[in-house]
C-alpha cells in the first residue's frame, strides 16, 4: 500500500468514527476472549508434556467390567502389590508406585510439625521419572531406605540457604522416623497432576490384607515403555496375568471383571475418573469452542459492518477508476485496508486479553499468562486472514461497478438485495450462536444450583473432617482418648470415626456379594467401615430394618475375622443392585462377602462422592472400636469458628507432635463443584460477550441501514405513514434475523446442553423454558438495540428527510 493508500484509510476511518469503534473494537473483544480461552485450553492439555520421555510412560489403571466389579468405571489407583506381582511375572519391568502425595505426611523440625507433600516411591523411581536434579545423583538418591529427597522450594524452607546434602529431617508416614537428605529436584510445573515436594522410599513390608487385595485401589502404578508397540503388547497380556493374580479374590476368569488398561500420562489429566460420561475433556472442549465461536461471531460483525460501510466509498472507487486505477490496484487497496484495520483490532484484543486476565484467573481459578512468543505470530496470521476475508467482499464487490453508472446515480450502490441478504445471513448467523450460548449458559448454572441443593441423605452443614488422625505413631487407646477429648469441645453433638468420609476421603474398596444361584463372584459393593455413633454424625433415611446398636452382639465386627459372621447395613442402590426392589424384603438375608454377611438395615443412599458419578451401591460394617485407617468426623452445632477453635485447642494439647488438618463438610463438597463452577464463569464471560458483539453488531447495522433509508422515511410520511409506521416497519425488518436465528440456535443448543447434562447421574430436566427464556432476551436486546434508531428516524420531518443525502 502506497501513502494515498494509507491516507484514503486514515480518512475513511474518522469520517465514520462511530463505526469504525464498532468494527474495530467488536473484533478486538472477539479476539480478546479468544485469546484468553485458547491459553486456558493449551494449560489444560500440556500436561506432563514437560517430562522428559513423556511419550514412553504410562499409568496402570484399574478398570471395572459390569455389576461384578468396582463401580467406578476406570480408576487411576491400583492395588497396592500390583507392581511387585507384575515384576514377578514380567522380569525386566521398569516401573515406579507413588503412595500417598498431596498431604502424604509431616517434617518435624524444631519441636513444630508441618503436613507436607511426601511421596513413597520405589528405588526405580527415576527410571520412571527423569526429574531435573538440583544437588545430588538421582541415580543413587534412593538406594538407602531412610532417604529423603527435596524440591527446591522444599529445601529452601527447612534449610534456607545452607546445602540440604546429609542434613537430617524427622518424617512421619506411619510413625515418626529420622531421614537424610540425598538429593533436591527442580519444583514441578503448575501443568502438572504430581503433587509432592518430598520423595522417600517406599515400604517394604506390608501386613495389610488391603496392599494385595484384587480390587482395592491405594497407590499410583507407572510403567515405562521404550514405544507405543511394547505398551501395547503389554496390555495384551493383562487378561491371562490378571487370571493368574487375581483368582484368589475375584474367582476365575478374573479378568471378566478387572482390566487394568495402561493409559499415557499425557492424557491422564483429561481423563474422567469413574464411570462420569463428562469430564475434564468436555470441559476444555466447550471453552476451546465457545472461544473459536465468539471470535466467529466478532468476525462476521467485522465482515457485515465492513461491507455495509465500504458502499459509502463506491463514489471515492469510480473517482480512482477515472484516473486510471484498475480493478486489481482497487482490490489490493480495500484487501490491505482490511488487514491493517485487522492488525488494529488485534493490538487491541491483545491489551484487553493483558486487562482482563486478572479477573479471568480469578473467576476461573487459574494463573494465566500470555507467551507473547506463541501468542503474537498465531495473532498477526489470524489478522491476515480476518483482513482478508473481510475486504474480500467489498473489494470484489465496488470494484466491479462502471464508474459512469456511479458518479451519475443519486445514491451509492450498496450491493443491491444481495447485499441485504449476505448481511441478515450474517446477522442470523451472530444471534444464532448468540442465543446459543445463553442457553447453555442458563442450563449451567441451573444445573450447578441443582448439585447444590440435591439430597445427598445427609446435612451439609455442621460437619468437620479430620483427616490427619493416621499421621502418626499413636495406638489405639491413644485415638480413643483423643476422640473422647473431641466429643467434650463445646458445640459437638457427636463424633465417630470410619475409613470414609464426606468429600470422598478414605478408602474406595468394593467386595463381591455371591448371590444365591447365580454364578460369578456377583455385584460389586462399596465396603464403607463405620465406628459408633456413624448414623447419628451422618443421619440417613431408615427404609426398612433397623442400624446398628449395642444390644446386638454380631453387629459389632471389632476382633473379627474376615471368614466370621456378622451383621450388616446397606443402602437404596446396593438393595437394588442385589435383586430387592422393595428395601424390606432384604432384611434378614444373607451373603457370603469373603465370610456370611446378614442385612439387618437398608437406609437411603449417603452421597459422599462426587455428583458426576453415580451411587454405586454401599454396605456398612460397624466396629465399635476404631477401624483401620479412621477418618474422624464431627457434627456441631453454634459458630464454626468456635468449634474449630477449640478442636484445634484440643488437638495441641492432647497431640502437639501431629498437624492438625480438619476441614468443614462443606468445604470438602465444594471441591467436587469447584471445576464446573470455574468452568461456568468462563463460559458465562465468553457468552455474555459474545451476545454484547452480537449487539454491537447489530446496532451498527440498524443505524447504518436507517441512515440509508432516510429518504424513504421522508416519501413515506409524506404519504401519510405516521410515526408508529415507520417505527413497526424498521423494528420487523430489523427483528426479522433475530427471530430467525432462534431457529438454527435451539437444535444446536438442545444437543449441546443434553451432552453436556449426560454427565451427571442426578440432573435437572431440559425444560423448554430455557429455549423460550434466552429468545425472549435476546429479542428484548436487540430490540432495545434497534428501537432508538428506529425512533429518531420516524421523528425526523418529512422536509427534511427529502432534502438528506
Amino acid at each position: 500500500m502506497n501513502r494515498f493508500a494509507l491516507l484514503s484509510l486514515y480518512r475513511s476511518l474518522t469520517r465514520h468514527r462511530l463505526y469504525a469503534a464498532l468494527n474495530i473494537g467488536g473484533l478486538a473483544v472477539g479476539i480478546a476472549v479468544f485469546l484468553v480461552l485458547g491459553l486456558y485450553v493449551r494449560f489444560e492439555t500440556s500436561f506432563e508434556t514437560w517430562l522428559p520421555h513423556h511419550g514412553e510412560i504410562y499409568l496402570v489403571q484399574t478398570e471395572g467390567k459390569g455389576t461384578d466389579s468396582p463401580y467406578f468405571g476406570r480408576y487411576r489407583q491400583t492395588m497396592g502389590g500390583l507392581l511387585e506381582q507384575m515384576k514377578a511375572d514380567f522380569p525386566g519391568l521398569i516401573g515406579t508406585r507413588i503412595e500417598g502425595g498431596e498431604g502424604g505426611g509431616s517434617v518435624t523440625q524444631g519441636g513444630v510439625t508441618q503436613l507436607e507433600d511426601i511421596a513413597q516411591v520405589d528405588p526405580d523411581f527415576f527410571k520412571v521419572f527423569d526429574l531435573k536434579m538440583v544437588r545430588g545423583d538421582q541415580r543413587v538418591a534412593l538406594d538407602d531406605p531412610t532417604a529423603v529427597i527435596l524440591s527446591r522450594s522444599a529445601a529452601a524452607k527447612y534449610f534456607g540457604d545452607a546445602d540440604p546434602i546429609g542434613r537430617e529431617l524427622t518424617l512421619t508416614l506411619d510413625e515418626p522416623a529420622a531421614y537424610h537428605v540425598t538429593g533436591v529436584f527442580e519444583d514441578l510445573p503448575a501443568n502438572t497432576d504430581l503433587r509432592f515436594s518430598m520423595l522417600t522410599r517406599t515400604s517394604a513390608v506390608h501386613a495389610n490384607d488391603w496392599w494385595y487385595h484384587w480390587g482395592s485401589t491405594s497407590v499410583f502404578t507407572y510403567l515405562r515403555f521404550p514405544d507405543a508397540r511394547a505398551a501395547a503388547a503389554f496390555a495384551g497380556k493383562m487378561p491371562g496375568f490378571i487370571d493368574r493374580r487375581g483368582r484368589p479374590d475375584l474367582g476365575p476368569n478374573s479378568s471378566r471383571s478387572i482390566g487394568l488398561p495402561l493409559l499415557p500420562i499425557t492424557e491422564v489429566h483429561l481423563q474422567p475418573v469413574g464411570e462420569a460420561s463428562a469430564s475434564l475433556k468436555l470441559t476444555i472442549v466447550t471453552l476451546g469452542l465457545v472461544g473459536v465461536l465468539t471470535l466467529l461471531i466478532a468476525v462476521v460483525n467485522y465482515v457485515n459492518l465492513s461491507t455495509a460501510r465500504a458502499a459509502l466509498r463506491a463514489r471515492e472507487v469510480a473517482m480512482r477508476k477515472v484516473l486510471g486505477a484498475n480493478r486489481a490496484a482497487l482490490i489490493r487497496q480495500f484487501i490491505g485496508e482490511a488487514v491493517l484495520t485487522a492488525l488494529l483490532a488485534t493490538l487491541g484484543g491483545l491489551a484487553l486479553a493483558e486487562i482482563g486476565l486478572p479477573l479471568v484467573n480469578a473467576a476461573g481459578g487459574l494463573s494465566l499468562s500470555i507467551p507473547y512468543a506463541t501468542a503474537v505470530p498465531v495473532l498477526a496470521v489470524l489478522a491476515l486472514v480476518v483482513g482478508v476475508v473481510a475486504g474480500s467482499y467489498p473489494a470484489l464487490l465496488l470494484s466491479r461497478f462502471p464508474a459512469a453508472e456511479v458518479l451519475a446515480s443519486a445514491r451509492a450502490p450498496g450491493g443491491g438485495r444481495s447485499g441485504t441478504r449476505l448481511r441478515e445471513a450474517l446477522v442470523i448467523l451472530q444471534f444464532a450462536l448468540a442465543i446459543a450460548f445463553t442457553i447453555g449458559t442458563a442450563v449451567l448454572f441451573a444445573q450447578m444450583r441443582h448439585v447444590r441443593d440435591t439430597d445427598l441423605g445427609f446435612r451439609r452443614d455442621g460437619l468437620l473432617v479430620i483427616t490427619t488422625l493416621n499421621y502418626g505413631d499413636l495406638d489405639d487407646a491413644q485415638k480413643a482418648r483423643l476422640l473422647r477429648a473431641l466429643r467434650a469441645v463445646p458445640g459437638v453433638s457427636a463424633i465417630t470415626n470410619a475409613d470414609s468420609s464426606v468429600g470422598g476421603f478414605g478408602n474406595n474398596n468394593v467386595d463381591n456379594f455371591a448371590l444365591p444361584g447365580r454364578p460369578g463372584p456377583g455385584p460389586a459393593i462399596r465396603s464403607i467401615l463405620v465406628g459408633g455413633d456413624f448414623f447419628r454424625v451422618y443421619p440417613p433415611r431408615l427404609l426398612a430394618g433397623r442400624l446398628f446398636d449395642d444390644a446386638h452382639r454380631m453387629d459389632d465386627a471389632t476382633g473379627r475375622k474376615s471368614a466370621e459372621a456378622r451383621n450388616i447395613v446397606i443402602d437404596r442402590t446396593a438393595a437394588a443392585k442385589l435383586g430387592f426392589a422393595d428395601p424390606r424384603t432384604a432384611i434378614g438375608r444373607t451373603f457370603r462377602v469373603g465370610g456370611p454377611r446378614t442385612v439387618i438395615g437398608v437406609v437411603e443412599d449417603l452421597r459422599f462422592f462426587s455428583p458426576r458419578l453415580p451411587s454405586g451401591g454401599a454396605y456398612y460394617t460397624t466396629y465399635r472400636a476404631l477401624v483401620p485407617y479412621p477418618i474422624v468426623t464431627l457434627r456441631f452445632t453454634g459458630d464454626p469458628r468456635a468449634v474449630m477453635d477449640g478442636v484445634r485447642a484440643t488437638w495441641r494439647r492432647a497431640v502437639p507432635q501431629l498437624p492438625l488438618v480438619a476441614e468443614f463438610g462443606e468445604r470438602q463438597l465444594q471441591q467436587f463443584y469447584d471445576a464446573d463452577d470455574h468452568a461456568g464463569r468462563l463460559f458465562a464471560i465468553g457468552a455474555g460477550l459474545a451476545v454484547l458483539i452480537g449487539c454491537v453488531g447489530l446496532w451498527g447495522l440498524a443505524s447504518f441501514n436507517t441512515a440509508r433509508r432516510v429518504k424513504e422515511i421522508g416519501i413515506r410520511k409524506t404519504l401519510g405513514a405516521s410515526s408508529v409506521d415507520i417505527v413497526r416497519l424498521l423494528v420487523g425488518q430489523f427483528l426479522r434475523p433475530v427471530l430467525l436465528a432462534n431457529l438454527v440456535a435451539w437444535p444446536i443448543a438442545f444437543v449441546a446442553v443434553r451432552h453436556w447434562l449426560a454427565g451427571f447421574e442426578d440432573r435437572i430436566a431440559l425444560s423448554p423454558l430455557f429455549f423460550l427464556g434466552a429468545s425472549l432476551l435476546a429479542t428484548a436486546v436487540a430490540l432495545l438495540t434497534v428501537i432508538g434508531q428506529s425512533l429518531r428516524a420516524s421523528r425526523a420531518a418529512p422536509a427534511w428527510a427529502l432534502r438528506h443525502d
